[in-house]
């Protein structure tokens, strides 16, 4: 997913069927597992300060040859991955300003 041409878009559909469209924003590889984050599509007048808004951070994994995106399995995982992603772009906003 390159941003040189912008921003990646994915709607991904949550298990009762609702449809949510996503910003791509980084990847990630953490203790063999592949971690994608985004963000979530802000629509027009919507609170982009609201809880709605905040990093999702999925994970890929293969299932019957394809690759899907899952939610994480516990809270403790889903922390870990966070800082791990939070640890990186920090790293990258010091680098930048160096």
């Amino acid at each position: 997913m390159s941003e040189s041409f912008g921003p990646d878009f994915i709607t991904v559909t949550d298990e009762d069927g609702n449809e949510m469209e996503l910003e791509y924003l980084d990847t990630l590889e953490y203790k063999g597992q592949t971690y994608l984050a985004f963000f979530p599509a802000v629509e027009e007048g919507a609170d982009e300060d609201s809880d709605d808004y905040g990093l999702i951070i999925l994970k890929s994994l293969e299932e019957n040859g394809e690759e899907i995106l899952s939610t994480l399995d516990s809270d403790e995982e889903l922390n870990e991955v966070y800082d791990r992603f939070m640890e990186e772009l920090f790293q990258d906003d010091e680098e930048d300003g160096e």
